[in-house]
């Protein structure tokens, strides 16, 4: 079987099994791949090629497990309370509001252009928020997914950074012609969550008054969802609010990669919250079950991209695309590549596509006279901006829903159609102001 149908096939067996719910996340990352591995006749290569895809995301995995229990840790003590009191006296209960909030923080955190971080700190600040007003939390998934996605385009984001160099072209080129569609984009997945806190705003028909959002009410919901009473140390909230300011920004200005930063961090927070040994090890114990679980998806993911990667599966599912364009449609390469971006995040990693695939499309379309950069120019509208909360070829994705407790299958079918509708809005938006042309 050529490489390149069974990339696909692996791909399209893996979400159908996770979507249909007929096995498991973990299951399907593992044994699909490692099956398809064995088709194409290099079975013997199985341990090489999954070894080196975990190697690719053992510092994400590492990242992952050591912030999960620094942010637990400072939940338990009680730091994100007077947060979410805050935002509560804000949005008065009024889930408009705090869909509008999920959206500008999502953008701000974002700004360093990391998925990860971005769901580190944006999903456990807003979660206890969403269970206790009793809103639905696939809704903050989806929002953070939208406004990460589309702030992904950004010039230091992935994405974009890669189209540049792959064509060796500029950000004048590639990047500038593109900031009025982001914006659009923007201004959609703004639109979007004001329908969303609107439809939850029916379905709980909120009444509730701010003044009966009490300190207890605040607490008990916290308590509900692992958070113990006498875990709170409020005497060190303005300590552990600063201790979380400056392990982001060490992450955020490099100056420490984020796993060894939230190491550091998570031994600080606990020396200090709690000096008491037993109780650390009772602290970290509680919360290690979920960190470990996610942490195996992640290493899960790196295995799967490793064999995709290592047999040419990729490469081949790459070259066989462009084949099947015919030389008639070449013009309209771009527009094509618009409307395919955000969809094709879900067979091609990053750098498969913007150094394998993106280039060829270029060529071809330059051949016929057009500009190369309006290839670029329209894979950032979706492929591995808005689509890359929910590849499955990306780790941050796994993240996102871990944090928040949601099923990927679920996720991909919330999230995905709204997904699209902005990267197709900022394609349109693109081709009105001459961005993308056709």
């Amino acid at each position: 079987m050529p490489l390149g149908l069974l990339g696909f096939l692996t791909i399209l067996v893996v979400l159908f099994l996770i979507l249909s719910k007929k096995a498991s996340t973990l299951t399907s990352l593992i044994v699909v791949p490692m099956f398809a591995c064995i088709l194409a006749g290099q079975a013997d290569k199985i341990g090489t090629y999954s070894v080196e895809g975990m190697k690719s995301v053992v510092s994400t995995g590492v990242m992952f497990i050591f912030a999960v229990l620094f942010f637990t840790t400072m939940s338990d003590a009680g730091t994100f309370d007077p947060i979410i009191k805050g935002i509560l006296k804000i949005a008065k209960n009024d889930p408009v509001k705090i869909c509008l909030g999920t959206v500008i923080l999502t953008c701000v955190t974002h700004l360093d252009g990391s998925g990860a971080v971005t769901f580190l700190i944006t999903i456990p600040a807003l979660l206890p928020l969403y269970k206790k007003l009793g809103m639905r939390t696939w809704i903050l998934t989806t929002l953070c997914a939208l406004a990460a996605g589309t702030m992904n385009m950004l010039p230091w984001g992935g994405p974009t950074i890669r189209a540049v160099s792959a064509l060796h072209s500029s950000l004048d080129q590639i990047f500038t012609p593109m900031i009025i569609p982001m914006f659009c984009g923007l201004l959609s997945v703004f639109t979007i969550a004001v329908y969303f806190g609107k439809k939850e705003r029916k379905r709980l028909s909120l009444e509730v008054p701010v003044e009966d959002v009490s300190d207890e009410k605040v607490r008990a919901a916290q308590s509900a969802s692992g958070t113990v009473e006498d875990l709170t140390r409020p005497k060190l909230f303005i300590f552990n609010v600063i201790l979380i300011i400056v392990t982001i920004l060490v992450m955020v200005f490099s100056i420490l990669p984020p796993a060894p930063t939230f190491m550091i961090a998570l031994v600080i927070a606990m020396a200090v919250n709690y000096p008491d040994i037993s109780l650390q090890s009772k602290i970290i114990n509680s919360h290690a079950e979920a960190a470990m679980m996610m942490a195996s998806v992640l290493f899960a993911a790196g295995s799967f991209i490793g064999i995709m990667q290592g047999t040419g599966m990729l490469e081949a599912m790459a070259t066989s695309l462009v084949h099947i364009i015919p030389n008639s449609l070449v013009s309209r390469i771009p527009l094509i590549i618009g409307l395919i971006a955000m969809p094709a995040s879900m067979l091609f990693d990053p750098d498969s596509y913007y150094f394998g695939v993106m280039p060829v499309l270029a060529t071809a379309v330059q051949k016929v006279g057009l500009n190369p950069t309006l290839v670029a120019k329209a894979s950032i509208a979706g492929q591995m901006t808005l689509g890359f909360p929910l590849s499955p070829l990306t780790p941050s994705t796994f993240l996102l829903i871990g944090l928040a407790d949601i099923d990927f299958g679920e996720h991909q079918k919330k999230t995905f159609p709204w997904a699209y509708a902005v990267s197709l809005i900022i394609v349109l938006v693109a081709i009105v102001t001459g961005a993308i042309t056709i």
